[in-house]
């Protein structure tokens, strides 16, 4: 029984890892001082969250070469390691049974987002610097034309190093 006076005390927060994606947040990509909530699961079965902040909601993949695709990471981590076995486009395609056209689209996204990914490799999948350079060397070489934003993304990266 409580009595007046008495407070009840909240369940703290778990700790949550993801950062607002809002440009127009004044904690976008900030960590510290940041205040974001899970709320719920999108209709394609995302976590979605929410940032109290600018009040808007937002899945934990956006902005990065992993948003609205349909192939699950799990794939997505398949065909990049299918990457760094030096395959081509085509051996992929048959190996993992994914369109060529899909996979060089997803070339094309990484490459857009090739900083931030090379990141993403070392420490979430924990490749080595030699594995990351081997994949962003095959994809330079890639016969097929990148596109402008992808050459932007390509040109912040410089072979032979990775952010720790």
């Amino acid at each position: 029984m409580i009595h007046r006076g008495d407070s009840i005390m909240a369940r703290p927060r778990s700790n949550i890892k993801v950062i607002c994606q809002n440009t127009e947040c004044s904690f976008f990509r900030k960590e510290k001082g940041k205040n974001i909530i899970k709320r719920g699961i999108n209709r394609s079965g995302h976590r979605q969250y929410y940032c109290l902040h600018c009040n808007r909601y937002f899945v934990e993949t956006k902005g990065t070469p992993l948003y609205n695709k349909k192939l699950s990471e799990r794939e997505i981590k398949k065909i990049c390691a299918e990457l760094v076995e030096k395959k081509g486009v085509r051996a992929i395609e048959r190996t993992t049974r994914h369109h060529r056209d899909t996979i060089c689209k997803l070339l094309d996204d990484l490459a857009a987002h090739a900083k931030e990914f090379s990141e993403y490799l070392t420490h979430n999948l924990e490749l080595s610097a030699y594995e990351v350079d081997e994949f962003w060397t095959f994809i330079k070489k890639t016969k097929r034309k990148p596109s402008i934003q992808a050459k932007n993304g390509l040109s912040k990266v410089n072979s032979g190093v990775t952010p720790a």
